[in-house]
């Protein structure tokens, strides 16, 4: 056996001990972006199973203290976006759509945190204060309407970042990264007019967090590369072992 051999059947070994001893750092990387990703949604969802399902003097104080606790939580459903957009973006079309993405779960954040502050806090707040006599339609409708057409528009903006993100990422992942699209896509069109209200808005958040967890796996790997991998290995490799 020569001494070449020796080394290379040692260092198979010390490869092999040291897959068994834990997990390792980037193991416990992803399983702590994961989390990160799927933090937010689960919240919202877990949230939503106690959300008032209407607005009146007996609800209006749960109501307006829930959105107030809610205000930090909904902006952070876009960090599912954010994590595998973290790298700088590089010039070409995965680098304007990661820009657009960035812009996307801006706006959506911004119009978003809107509809909780007018749509909830502000119409659980004027409905608690309201006259005992006074009708609550007249107090609450103008509100409820303004507060639809910003959570609308914050949940379109979160739409196109989902398109914009999987085009940014599909170049490097692949087919990966089409099962989590998809998935929060259908989450995305549900959300326009759901919210968090159980049941149709808890089942929402939910396959936010799977989508959420199925774009982080697929952003994880690169995208095969067939008959060019093969052929760079070819290259480099065989031809330095040739006589």
């Amino acid at each position: 056996m020569t001494s070449a051999t020796k080394m290379s059947l040692t260092e198979r070994l010390r490869g092999h001990i040291g897959s068994h001893r834990g997990p390792t750092l980037a193991g416990v990387l992803t399983i702590r972006s994961l989390a990160l990703v799927t933090a937010a949604p689960l919240v919202l969802a877990a949230v939503g199973m106690a959300h008032p399902h209407g607005l009146s003097r007996s609800t209006a104080s749960d109501w307006t203290q829930l959105h107030i606790a809610l205000l930090p939580v909904f902006p952070l459903l876009a960090v599912g976006l954010i994590v595998p957009l973290r790298q700088r973006p590089r010039l070409g079309l995965a680098g304007f759509a990661t820009v657009v993405a960035w812009v996307g779960t801006f706006v959506y954040a911004t119009f978003y945190t809107g509809l909780d502050a007018v749509a909830g806090i502000a119409a659980g707040t004027a409905v608690e204060h309201a006259g005992e006599t006074a009708s609550l339609g007249p107090v609450k409708r103008p509100l409820y309407d303004t507060g639809e057409v910003l959570g609308q528009a914050g949940a379109y903006a979160l739409i196109g970042a989902i398109a914009a993100t999987a085009v940014a990422l599909l170049p490097k992942h692949g087919a990966r990264i089409l099962p989590g699209t998809l998935v929060l896509l259908a989450a995305g069109w549900s959300f326009v007019d759901s919210h968090i209200f159980w049941p149709r808005g808890v089942w929402t958040m939910l396959a936010f967090a799977l989508g959420f967890a199925l774009l982080h796996w697929g952003a994880a790997g690169s995208a095969p590369t067939g008959g060019a991998d093969v052929l760079s290995r070819h290259r480099t490799g065989d031809h330095g072992m040739g006589g």
